[in-house]
């Protein structure tokens, strides 16, 4: 196999397997009655504590207009409450309520057990192989982004 068929097939492998990913995590949260986007709000703000709207937006890299829909969902499921800013009434801040942080925990028990599953049978060396790979593709793709890397 040639080089640049090897960089292909990677680069499909991961595309692919980010696909698979997101939709099997998305049903196994849907038994919660939650979505992708829902579960990922709810880590970035386990992870990070009451955000803004825009912070949880950048946090999850999606567009405003996009969040306040699933902030609705969220909040018609007792998951989360807006409240004014403290240093800006005009901004709205995040916070989980108790059924959120509930919930919360059962997506990161989901989470875990997922991964766990889906690294069953990988080796620690072959998966800090692959993490550094991975790692390494990141960092090639936020320069190439920002102009830096050369071809």
């Amino acid at each position: 196999m040639s080089r640049e068929t090897d960089k292909e097939q990677l680069l499909d492998e991961v595309s692919a397997f980010t696909r698979k990913l997101r939709a099997f995590f998305d049903a196994r949260v849907g038994e919660s009655g939650l979505t992708l986007a829902r579960a990922r709000a709810l880590f970035a703000l386990s992870r990070r504590g009451p955000l803004t709207q825009t912070e949880l937006a950048e946090e999850m890299e999606i567009e405003t207009p996009t969040l306040v829909r699933v902030l609705d969902g969220m909040e018609k499921q007792n998951l989360i409450e807006r409240r004014s800013d403290e240093n800006d009434r005009r901004a709205k801040r995040i916070h989980m309520t108790e059924e959120g942080e509930k919930t919360s925990g059962t997506v990161q028990a989901v989470a875990k057990a997922l991964r766990s599953e889906i690294t069953a049978d990988i080796s620690s060396e072959d998966l800090a192989k692959a993490l550094d790979v991975m790692r390494r593709l990141s960092t090639n793709l936020q320069n190439l982004a920002a102009g830096r890397v050369q071809s």
